[in-house]
């Protein structure tokens, strides 16, 4: 994990339990094994803030996001923590959110879209072997009209280890023209894993565009032959195969250095899997 960790440093160290951001932020923020931190970005700001769990500890994260906001949030488990972040978003806001789980965790989001043309995506992606069990919980209510939210959970389960997702959309009487969608994709690597994978939609307004789906199976053994005729060892197809279907959850938390530090720490968990 040094990569990673020479990567993080180089960010802006949140202090103390709250951070306002008043304007567009020239670097990202960064807060290590945060127990309780509140972030606020006032209207017509935008930040990109870093959290890290490096210790079983439990931690609580509320982001507010005023009028016009920007906020990006990438959320890395590095240890087995109770998580819990909760996102209330005002009119025209926009909240990036990418969790990635490299350890047994238990982590819950809450977005609340209070304002109009508000939007939210969540892209998270769980890695779990041995005897680990890790849960990403997600609930997003729509409580107006005109927001949208769109959320991708990834998941890879070896060994013995349990992987969960339970989504729920949910969509108030007066939030029409509501567009969601929830989405859960998971591939097990043996035949003791296991993965649980409920997206659920609660509707009350009839001129929504919503939409939930979740597969899970086992690595393509068509494409493992593929790139087996050309060449590679059948740890080094298995490999590239659950590179190739993270990448896209990992990289999307927009820091390119800590994307590419993200992959390789997912690189070097997936050798021992």
């Amino acid at each position: 994990m040094a990569a990673l960790t020479d990567t993080i440093r180089r960010f802006a160290a949140v202090e103390g339990d709250s951070l306002r951001v008043a304007a567009a932020a020239s670097q990202p923020f960064v807060a290590v094994d945060p127990q309780q931190l509140r972030v606020e970005v006032a209207a017509g700001a935008s930040a990109q803030l870093v959290v890290v769990h490096e210790k079983p500890l439990a931690s609580s994260l509320s982001l507010l996001l005023e009028r016009d906001a920007r906020l990006q949030v990438t959320e890395i488990f590095l240890a087995g923590v109770s998580a819990e972040t909760e996102a209330v978003q005002a009119s025209g806001s926009n909240c990036c959110i990418t969790a990635v789980l490299l350890a047994g965790a238990d982590a819950s989001y809450r977005i609340d879209l209070d304002g109009a043309h508000a939007e939210n995506s969540l892209g998270g992606l769980f890695l779990v072997d041995d005897n680990e069990h890790c849960v990403l919980k997600l609930r997003t209510n729509h409580r107006v009209a005109d927001c949208s939210s769109d959320s991708s959970v990834k998941g890879i389960a070896g060994g013995s280890a349990v992987g969960e997702f339970r989504g729920l959309v949910y969509v108030a009487p007066d939030a029409q023209r509501t567009d969601a969608r929830q989405q859960s994709r998971n591939i097990l690597l043996s035949d003791t894993a296991r993965i649980v994978a409920e997206p659920q939609l609660e509707i009350y307004a009839d001129d929504v565009r919503c939409s939930h789906g979740a597969t899970v199976g086992q690595i393509d053994a068509e494409a493992i032959l593929y790139m087996r005729q050309r060449g590679l060892s059948l740890a080094q197809a298995r490999r590239l195969q659950i590179e190739g279907f993270a990448g896209d959850i990992v990289r999307r938390c927009g820091i390119g250095e800590l994307g590419e530090a993200l992959m390789s720490a997912v690189a070097r968990k997936m050798g021992n899997m």
